[in-house]
């Protein structure tokens, strides 16, 4: 059985533990193609195996979720080694845990879209922040691929991940998720960082790194999604494919598109002309 969603949070938590305090991994809702994508294969169970799985669950940011935290809290509660690692992917989660306990563990799943159903504002808005997130892990993915970098598939999640906490807010205050794109439309050069604080009483990337460190999320997907690490080449990648899916969402001819090109180019060791190449190739890819 479905459990119905909790009420919409209408005022803000005071602190960042408030807000941390509000998410459960394991009660959000899913893409609705993942649930019943799910409830198929549900069905044919010894057809399934963890590569076939994964091609379903990592287009899912909040199913992604949801498998990197039951995978910590199994292996938290067999006190298993540290020699044996983080399950640093989809497929390593599914792996580690089993894909008979995965359907056990994780019956028929409630769909973000019915879940803002009483909310049509909210659907554009979380739409919004996924679609941008399936850009950013499809150019993050191709640069790290071609870059050669062996974590390729963890940037891919890194990206996909990156702004989750946007699609929690939009899931569980649409109303406060809707004031803070109103006014970052209101004051065009308000950052979002600011509008965040000022509504919410924290910042989206704060509050990101916590539930990440809560739920155990493995290190090194916490680690490539903390721009703080800018120095550090993955990460790198990881926000140039966030810069160039924001700025290209709309077009290919926004202004900031070209300081993303020079950087990228840097990255990749590629000319611009190259790397203009590369990002059209991966967009088509997408469409």
């Amino acid at each position: 059985m479905i459990a119905p969603h909790p009420p919409f949070l209408i005022q803000p938590e005071r602190d960042l533990r408030g807000w941390v305090s509000r998410f459960d991994p394991m009660a959000l809702p899913v893409l609705a193609e993942t649930a019943n994508m799910l409830e198929a294969w549900r069905a044919n169970e010894d057809a399934v195996d963890a590569h076939l799985l994964s091609q379903t669950i990592s287009r899912d940011p909040l199913m992604t979720l949801k498998l990197f935290a039951l995978v910590a809290q199994v292996t938290h509660r067999r006190s298993w080694d540290d020699a044996r690692g983080d399950a640093e992917t989809v497929t390593a989660a599914l792996v580690m845990l089993g894909i008979g306990p995965f359907f056990r563990h994780f019956g028929p799943q409630a769909s973000a879209e019915d879940w803002l159903r009483q909310s049509p504002g909210a659907v554009e808005g979380f739409m919004t922040v996924l679609r941008r997130s399936h850009r950013a892990a499809g150019f993050s993915l191709a640069f790290a691929a071609h870059r050669l970098d062996h974590d390729a598939a963890v940037l891919h999640e890194a990206a996909l991940l990156h702004d989750f906490a946007e699609l929690l807010l939009w899931l569980h205050a649409p109303a406060l998720a809707l004031a803070v794109a109103q006014r970052l439309h209101a004051q065009p050069g308000l950052r979002s960082l600011q509008a965040q604080q000022e509504v919410l009483n924290i910042g989206l990337p704060d509050l990101q790194h916590a539930l990440m460190v809560a739920w155990r999320l493995p290190s090194l997907l916490v680690r490539i999604t903390d721009d703080r690490h800018v120095e550090d080449v993955q990460v790198r990648n990881v926000l140039l494919a966030i810069r160039v899916a924001r700025h290209s969402m709309q077009s290919w001819e926004d202004p900031a598109l070209p300081d993303d090109v020079r950087d990228i180019a840097a990255l990749l060791q590629l000319g611009e002309e190259p790397v203009r190449r590369l990002l059209h190739e991966v967009d088509d890819d997408r469409s």
